[in-house]
């Protein structure tokens, strides 16, 4: 359990480092993507795994991770970082907790939700938002929570 914790905490680092150092894409229609918000979706399913096995404890990692992030990154990028994900991670484990369906349906409706809304935060609080650039990052984000669930769903027949 302990190593799920702590990978789970150092992909929330690398992450929000990551966007302190690649740069981000211009979109046509407005806005700009983030080349690294194609890992972010993985960090709501690492949360979600993390859950399943240490329980609420998980608040605690998403707070060490932040905590290092914002130490580590761009102070500018890791505050929008850390607002964006707190809010958003807050959001994707209260529906994870209290849905009660089996873990891929979960997995699926948690970053559906958690999902857009760190998108939002974030590239409003850098001054990047743009429809384009948030539905083009929703979308790659999702693209992770969406493997995902098709794998669980596959194995669970």
């Amino acid at each position: 359990m302990m190593i799920h914790v702590l990978a789970y905490v150092a992909l929330i680092v690398a992450v929000n480092v990551a966007f302190s150092v690649v740069p981000m894409l211009p979109l046509p229609g407005g806005g700009f993507f983030p080349p690294v918000a194609l890992l972010v979706g993985f960090v709501f399913i690492a949360r979600d795994f993390v859950q399943r096995a240490a329980g609420h404890r998980v608040l605690w990692a998403m707070l060490a991770g932040t905590g290092i992030s914002y130490v580590l990154a761009d102070p500018f990028v890791a505050t929008a970082s850390a607002v964006a994900f707190a809010i958003s991670e807050l959001v994707d484990w209260a529906v994870y907790t209290g849905t009660r369906r089996p873990l891929s349906d979960r997995i699926l409706l948690s970053s559906a939700i958690g999902t857009p809304v760190d998108t939002a935060i974030f590239l409003s609080m850098i001054g990047a938002f743009g429809w384009a650039g948030f539905v083009a990052m929703t979308a790659s984000k999702m693209m992770g929570a969406l493997a995902v669930w098709m794998t669980l769903r596959r194995r669970a027949r």
